[in-house]
């Protein structure tokens, strides 16, 4: 058999394998990255960076990095479970259906108390819950410490916290994973209902899904998106 050369035998894939500049993030979304002290995950156990960065698979070259449309991610949930088939424990260790929020628009959120974005986030989310919840709004926190370790807190310590600080009347639940081989299945249905531009990765505290009334994801938003900028998509969920 006749011997290949290197470049002959790895150029094409690489090529192939290769970003296409138009389908990188905007500098918008590169800045975010970079300030978010990414590097501060790549010592932890987590397999979704390296050398500090995230790892964006070729696969998403021809992923589209803008807003989707409500129609587009209904489309990918018409089928299938509901958030509603699901059941978590709140802060207090008592299990909760989410059944129970039948008939009721949520916006759910993985919240830290010691993240940058935290006073502005709960302090957003709570004017934001006293303003429609009577509407049928709920907003459902669940901390997580997986990014930066931003929420080491025990589940007294975070209630607490947001209770006391913030004066947050919305339900907090236990805490959990969003990323990794214990995801909690509520956070694998949320994900894999509207994947973001890195995939099924939640990328960092206060990312937010929205759900309509019967259950289904109709819009994900990234962690620098406030509570103030969804108000919109939250009032008409609520008038359909």
């Amino acid at each position: 058999m006749a011997s290949m050369s290197f470049s002959s035998v790895f150029s094409a894939p690489l090529q192939s394998l290769a970003l296409n500049k138009q389908h990188l993030p905007s500098n918008s979304v590169l800045a975010f990255l970079e300030s978010s002290n990414w590097s501060s995950l790549s010592s932890s156990k987590s397999t979704f960076l390296r050398d500090g960065f995230p790892v964006l698979s070729p696969i998403l070259s021809g992923f589209s990095f803008k807003s989707r449309s409500f129609a587009s991610v209904y489309a990918r949930a018409a089928t299938g479970k509901t958030i509603h088939d699901f059941s978590v424990k709140d802060i207090d260790g008592k299990d909760v259906a989410l059944s129970k929020f039948k008939g009721k628009v949520l916006l759910i959120v993985n919240v830290a108390s010691r993240c940058g974005l935290t006073s502005s986030n709960y302090t957003e989310l709570s004017h934001i819950y006293e303003k429609y919840k009577t509407q049928g709004l709920e907003i459902l926190a669940f901390p997580c410490n997986q990014f930066g370790a931003q929420e080491p807190g025990s589940n007294e310590d975070i209630k607490n916290f947001a209770c006391t600080r913030f004066k947050a009347e919305f339900p907090i639940f236990d805490k959990v994973d969003v990323n990794g081989p214990n995801t909690a299945p509520v956070y694998q249905y949320l994900k894999s209902s509207a994947g973001g531009f890195l995939g099924d990765l939640v990328k960092w505290n206060f990312e937010k899904f929205l759900v309509d009334k019967n259950g289904k994801v109709v819009e994900r938003y990234p962690p620098t998106t406030s509570p103030f900028q969804i108000e919109k998509d939250i009032q008409k969920l609520l008038a359909a």
